[in-house]
């Protein structure tokens, strides 16, 4: 199998064992992970879609081109990207993680798309690392008509234009861990409903309940509409 991964990657491997390393899940109790792949591919995926940025939009200023880069280099992005090499197909987990549905979480998926930057950069050399995170994220710079916008800015000027106020966001709870603490946050705006959201930081979360609720308005829109 990881022979018609190395195909969807346009890639070969020297070293087959950093292509293992980087498939491996956690779960898998005596083997290595690909925690450590992933940590350096989190940074080699960066430089490559910052330099895929600029090159792409010679005219944008570096807060447009930080907008853009937040947005491709954000889980979700990272999760198409893995849709499209069919990485649940190839990730090694144990019988228990992948019986809970471990070949198509986010969380997992998106992490494997930084290890295998990581191998490949160990692997290739940056040069490499580049050609492949180019094919991968070509078509989603291409997408991006627009630098997007933060959840919360959006919200904010959205809450500013129909109802004269800004949304407040409060940390309802802080559980687990202290090295590894989970936030739960709610956002109030007048005249909307309240989102609840959890996120491993206070920004993310609020992130996330911002996102529910900009949801929430565009079905609304779009029923009125």
């Amino acid at each position: 199998m990881p022979e018609r991964l190395q195909d969807n990657l346009h890639y070969q491997f020297q070293d087959e064992a950093l292509l293992n390393e980087a498939l491996t899940h956690t779960s898998l109790h005596g083997k290595t992970s690909y925690e450590r792949l992933e940590f350096l591919g989190d940074r080699v995926l960066g430089l490559c879609i910052a330099k895929l940025l600029y090159q792409s939009f010679p005219n944008e200023n570096e807060g447009d081109l930080a907008k853009r880069h937040a947005a491709l280099v954000q889980r979700k992005a990272l999760y198409e990207v893995a849709a499209s090499l069919k990485l649940g197909d190839f990730v090694s987990l144990s019988s228990n993680e992948a019986e809970t549905g471990g070949r198509k979480k986010e969380a997992i998926l998106a992490d494997v798309v930084e290890s295998l930057l990581g191998a490949i950069y160990l692997d290739g050399g940056y040069g490499a690392a580049e050609k492949v995170a180019f094919d991968l994220f070509s078509d989603m710079v291409k997408n991006q008509k627009a630098p997007p916008q933060d959840p919360k800015t959006r919200l904010q000027e959205y809450v500013q234009l129909h109802y004269k106020s800004l949304p407040d966001y409060n940390l309802i709870s802080q559980f687990g861990p202290s090295h590894a603490p989970t936030f739960e946050i709610e956002v109030f705006a007048k005249g909307l409903p309240t989102m609840r959201a959890s996120a491993s930081s206070k920004r993310k979360a609020e992130k996330k309940a911002a996102e529910l609720l900009l949801s929430y308005i565009d079905k609304q829109e779009k029923k009125n509409s």
